[in-house]
């Protein structure tokens, strides 16, 4: 296992608990919860904004004092439905109370006060297919730059099935050179089916100072700092990632690896 590979530390309450400082960076952070029938999950997003995505099952939500109700209505991933999911802003709280077994991510970033507590899905989201042949995966966009609901946070979820490459051709955020490229660290939650299975991600650079190939089981987070970072879904086993990424500013901009950039000029 490499440094950029986080396993899950058990499989019930805080199984996951990134934060810039355990990875090394200057944005993202990624928690995720196990939660049981009636449990609960509380934070204070403090300079951070937060957007908590109900991965699988429901939960009772409510952010400084308002009730949201209860969230959630897909109660596996592979349902490939849109998840119901919450903007939190910073210099707030928020708690859960799972009213079925549930999984709760959240995301968070820094936050500037621009925004307001809303609901994110599953209105607004909508699944979308992308690429061809071996390369076609399905896509919820949940905040990415076209929904103005956040103030640093990019967010996607992504189903691959099996036997097909995703986040391919390879391509790297990882310069601050608007409007040429942008800054974006990234956190992808995997999960596999069947959970025994395992699917592949690469993280690599182009000159070679970074290239790790890691086998990504059930539930693993990979970090990618820098570079470029393909994934694959090996025959047999559907794979399914969330993606969390944040910088200094709010813009997906990238470069091709320029090996394969054929592919993305073929493509399109």
């Amino acid at each position: 296992m490499t440094d950029l590979l986080i396993k899950p530390q058990g499989g019930h309450g805080k199984v996951h608990d990134i934060s810039p400082a355990s990875a090394g960076w200057g944005y993202v952070g990624f928690a995720l919860y196990h939660l049981h029938a009636g449990e609960t999950a509380a934070e204070v997003t403090g300079e951070r904004e937060a957007i908590l995505i109900i991965v699988e099952g429901k939960a009772q939500i409510t952010s400084d004092g308002q009730d949201w109700g209860e969230l959630g209505d897909r109660m596996s991933v592979w349902e490939r439905t849109a998840p119901h999911a919450l903007y939190v802003p910073n210099e707030s709280n928020w708690s859960a109370v799972a009213t079925t077994n549930c999984i709760i991510a959240v995301c968070t970033a820094p936050g500037k006060g621009g925004h307001q507590a809303q609901r994110l899905g599953p209105d607004g989201i909508n699944l979308t297919e992308r690429g061809r042949g071996t390369n076609t995966r399905y896509i919820n966009n949940i905040a990415m730059e076209d929904r103005d609901v956040c103030d640093s946070l990019l967010v996607t979820e992504v189903f691959t099935p099996a036997g097909h490459w995703s986040s391919f051709p390879s391509h790297r955020h990882d310069e601050d050179d608007f409007p040429n490229i942008t800054y974006l660290e990234e956190t992808y939650y995997h999960r596999i089916a069947p959970d025994d299975g395992f699917g592949i991600q690469r993280v690599y650079t182009e000159d070679g100072e970074l290239d790790e190939t890691m086998a990504v089981r059930d539930g693993d987070v990979v970090l990618v700092p820098k570079g470029h970072h393909p994934c694959g879904a090996v025959y047999g086993n559907d794979m399914y990632y969330l993606n969390v990424m944040a910088g200094p500013l709010r813009k997906w901009r990238f470069q091709f690896d320029p090996s394969v950039e054929w592919i993305a000029e073929r493509d399109n």
